[in-house]
């Protein structure tokens, strides 16, 4: 780490920054399952909020951290030096900052909690401002104020806490916004001051309001607040600001006491405390609670359960173990500390995008909340491994989001299995939603061994949308409900299996003039999204073919494991098992095409509800001959040679029906995706494997910000999609994208390319934590930027990929169809000085502590799995290669307290 940036304080992923109000664009996530949403920056800005709707401050973009003057404000006032802020947010601060001699200030921050310190320039006064998100039932942030006296005499000060109150949603930020504020009824209590609109504003219904926004505080032993300032206007005075308020410059008196009630006026959480002395080396702490409730809050309720230190003390103490009890469920040792206690930051994302979605973060300022389909998918592959108790439940119900078309729902409510119709009537299909599905199944049956899933039914989901959103039927009511029916009008269900099944024989008929899957709305890449009518994704092709693979090799073990000769599928689905019936020939798209409109025409307006019975082997050849075919067609059709000499695949087809790769007059056109799942998913041979990568080097690889997600293609492409009209290097145009860099360090480490998928890995590492360039927390981003600065940081996908590829390739620990796999792909480098490396990670309802013993300090490809101890017993194990197998069944009888240790001895291969 270099000198300048953050710096870790702690063994459990602690760290410290000093000065950070001198890099912008920072902020921090405070969070808990109950609802409360927030952000913190070093100048304590930020949001706090429950949802679109329901914003107790304003709602912020990452620009809004510089530009506007709201924050969780606290300020003291003495007679010799006037107004200060604890955080530095006050104008006269904020115009020193670049000055010599500003104040010395420092950022902490842990799982959950964010601490500012900083010392008064002209006194001797230090504030420790702490705040965290309690892992309570209540939707509330609290934050405690801790002023020491550092000198010698005494300090006299009068303190006032203000944290403006937007309470509405964020709708009303521009439209409506002072209308909105006429509906805000103000209270004042004995501990703070309550907003709660009349309404909740909405010109296609207004509705009675219930939801109240507050602030109440108190001194650390429960002295309440002598008055208040409830209404903006007031607080600032004429003229005035929020960085430099009358009511704090001129020390006016409170302007209210309790039980004050106004109407239709911008509020502020403004909270007046008596004069107080501090006398040499005392100190003394303020509680700041700020809450959203769905009624009026009961202050004397409230005060006792947060607005003292003793309470507030516990309840960080608290909120620390949860989060460390949830990460522990994962931690990496090897030879680099920093990097260890990186990932445990990266560990936290995934949950965090759980409990966030995509929105409610200031780089996030797009959405109104939720995820979308490929997150419900892809998020769950971390939380596999972090929270398994309830994936299996959601993965049942996320796949009643599932068409009969073999699309899927796009509006996705807040309860699992929650889906709902669109509204907008502007639909759109990604042609890649229906292969994740698949990936994350997979893995949990490998984690599990729970084949039995595969035959649990399901409904699907049903709205006006047919023929994959490009049609409509108008004979379907929303009163009807949101589930697919039957001829006789009852509900239809289907197995998993077949739900599976029809998501990935869908799109290998649903294909371009060039027999590639269709482009539709976009794939992986939404900003690929002009492409329609004739564009193709080659690159999810790729992924389709290999999902075949898998599903035919599924069947297969289902039948082995179970015992299973057969399987029910609804009779128009297998119609798509063409081979069964009537053949047609794959290398004619008019062919398949009308095999697929055949299909569209038979499931509407419903199903039969008839099932046929198939033989497991006979479905599982059609699905390899399907998968073999595409292969096959991908490595005649697919691959593109650069004058230099340098070959690849191509990964698409634009609108005007044209190869998107190659050699162009703008210079060499190449995309990272379309590699990344030719190599994962087999289709490309070992040889284009050691090309590709060759390719990779030379047009994608940027010393300065890593892997680009696709070389400059020179102008706008209004032929294949927006990407384009950003800027090279930002965004999906060419910027380092995390989650397609993984995916392609990844798929390096599935073929063996251990060296190669290690240096893909560590540059984002190093990207990412080299707080010069970056100017970002520990953690990986969604995307670094053209001038190498971390954007979108926590909320990225890219988090659940980068802690798989980490433990199932790296450190080589993952299910086998509920067996326990160990195939350790590390580098020398990755071990510690005494040659050991470690995991720990849940598996089969325990923790385990898997620990590589290294001893001569082998590189891989030079050793292999020796011998192997369970908690010390020596354990004759099935070899597999240069990994090793550990059966279920050992596991079982393992206790499931603590940590159950195996420890595995690597020796040269002789």
């Amino acid at each position: 780490m270099k000198a300048r940036g953050w710096q870790y304080a702690g063994k459990q992923g602690e760290f410290k920054l000093e000065q950070p109000e001198s890099y912008s664009y920072l902020y921090f996530p405070l969070v808990n399952e109950a609802g409360m949403m927030s952000s913190i920056t070093p100048n304590l800005h930020g949001q706090i909020t429950t949802g679109h709707n329901s914003f107790l401050t304003e709602p912020v973009s990452a620009e809004t951290l510089h530009n506007s003057k709201a924050a969780r404000n606290f300020w003291i006032y003495t007679e010799k030096e006037g107004a200060w802020s604890v955080s530095g947010n006050s104008a006269r601060q904020n115009a020193q900052q670049v000055a010599r001699g500003r104040e010395y200030s420092q950022m902490e921050a842990g799982f959950l909690w964010h601490r500012i310190t900083r010392r008064h320039g002209m006194l001797p006064l230090t504030a420790e401002t702490t705040n965290f998100v309690p892992v309570t039932e209540d939707q509330v942030e609290l934050m405690k104020v801790k002023l020491t006296n550092t000198g010698d005499t005494p300090v006299r000060f009068t303190a006032t806490a203000a944290i403006p109150l937007y309470g509405r949603s964020a709708d009303d930020l521009r439209d409506h916004r002072h209308v909105t504020s006429l509906l805000h009824r103000i209270y004042t209590s004995t501990y703070g001051i309550e907003v709660q609109p009349s309404l909740s504003f909405d010109e296609r219904g207004h509705r009675v309001n219930k939801v109240t926004y507050s602030v109440l505080g108190a001194e650390a032993q429960g002295r309440r607040p002598s008055g208040f300032f409830p209404v903006i206007e007031d607080f600032i005075g004429e003229g005035g600001a929020l960085d430099w308020p009358e009511a704090v410059v001129l020390n006016r008196e409170a302007q209210a006491g309790p039980d004050v009630h106004l109407e239709g006026y911008e509020a502020v959480g403004g909270l007046r405390f008596e004069e107080v002395e501090l006398g040499a080396g005392e100190s003394k702490s303020y509680i700041i609670a700020m809450l959203i409730t769905g009624e009026r809050v009961n202050g004397e309720e409230y005060a006792a359960k947060y607005l003292s230190e003793a309470s507030f003390d516990k309840l960080l103490a608290q909120n620390e173990g949860y989060w460390r009890e949830k990460l522990d469920t994962i931690i990496f040792h090897s030879g680099d500390e920093e990097q260890d206690l990186w990932l445990r930051w990266v560990t936290l994302q995934p949950v965090l995008r759980r409990l966030y979605g995509n929105s409610f973060l200031p780089y996030h300022d797009y959405g109104r909340g939720g995820r979308g389909w490929r997150d419900l998918w892809q998020d769950c592959l971390a939380l596999m491994v972090m929270e398994p108790a309830e994936v299996r439940y959601l993965l049942l119900n996320n796949y009643a989001g599932v068409r009969i078309d073999g699309s899927n729902a796009t509006i996705i409510g807040a309860k699992p299995g929650e889906f709902i119709a669109d509204r907008n009537n502007i639909p759109r299909v990604w042609m890649d939603h229906g292969a994740w599905p698949l990936l994350t199944t997979m893995l949990y049956i490998h984690q599990s061994g729970d084949l039995d899933f595969l035959l649990q039914s399901q409904t699907y989901f049903r709205d006006s949308f047919i023929q994959r959103s490009k049609g409509r039927d108008t004979n379907w009511l929303p009163e009807q409900g949101n589930k697919l029916l039957t001829r006789e009008g009852d509900i239809y269900e289907g197995t998993i299996l077949e739900h599976i099944l029809l998501q990935n024989l869908v799109p290998f008929f649903n294909v371009g003039e060039h027999n590639n899957i269709k482009l539709e709305g976009a794939d992986w890449n939404d900003g690929l999204d002009l492409a329609p009518n004739r564009g193709e994704s080659v690159a999810f092709t790729a992924f389709y073919a290999s999902n075949l693979l898998d599903l035919s090799d599924l069947l297969l073990q289902l039948k082995q494991r179970s015992g299973i000769n057969t399987i029910q599928l609804g009779q128009e689905i297998a119609g798509l098992l063409d081979s069964l019936s009537h053949p047609v020939s794959y290398d004619s798209t008019t062919s398949k095409l009308a095999l697929l409109d055949s299909y569209y025409q038979s499931i509407v307006p419903a199903v039969s509800g008839k099932l046929v019975e198939l033989s497991i082997e006979d479905v599982a050849q059609d699905l390899r001959l399907k998968a073999e075919w595409m292969i096959t067609h991908l490595r005649r059709n697919e691959w593109v040679t650069s004058q230099e000499g340098y070959e690849w695949f191509n990964g698409y087809y634009n609108n005007d029906g044209e190869r998107v790769e190659g050699d162009d007059p703008e210079g060499v056109r190449m995309t990272l995706t379309g590699q990344v799942f030719t190599i994962m998913g087999g289709v490309a041979t070992d040889e284009q494997v050691d090309k590709i990568h060759a390719a990779v080097e030379r047009y994608l690889k940027d010393e300065r910000i890593g892997y680009r997600l696709n070389s400059r293609f020179g102008g706008i492409q209004q032929n294949l999609g927006r990407a384009f009209g950003f800027a090279f290097g930002h965004k999906e145009n060419g910027a380092m994208f995390s989650h397609m860099t993984v995916m392609y360090a990844n798929a390096l480490y599935k073929r063996g390319y251990v060296q190669e998928g290690h240096q893909v890995l560590d540059s984002i590492y190093r990207l990412s934590s080299d707080f010069a360039l970056s100017k970002m927390y520990p953690g990986v981003p969604e995307y670094i930027n053209e001038r190498g600065r971390g954007m979108y940081t926590y909320l990225t996908g890219s988090a659940s990929w980068l802690l798989l590829t980490q433990l199932t390739e790296v450190y080589g620990v993952k299910g086998y169809y509920g067996d326990l796999l160990l195939e350790p792909k590390l580098m020398r480098a990755q071990f510690d000085a005494e040659g050991a490396a470690s995991v720990e990670t849940l598996f089969a309802g325990r923790m385990l502590k898997v620990v590589y013993h290294n001893p001569q300090q082998i590189d891989y490809g030079q050793y292999r799995i020796g011998a192997v101890k369970i908690n010390g017993q020596q354990t004759d194990l099935k070899m597999s290669g240069r990994g090793c197998l550990i059966s279920r069944e050992l596991l079982d009888v393992l206790p499931k307290q603590g940590n159950q240790v195996i420890e595995v001895l690597l020796e040269r291969i002789p």
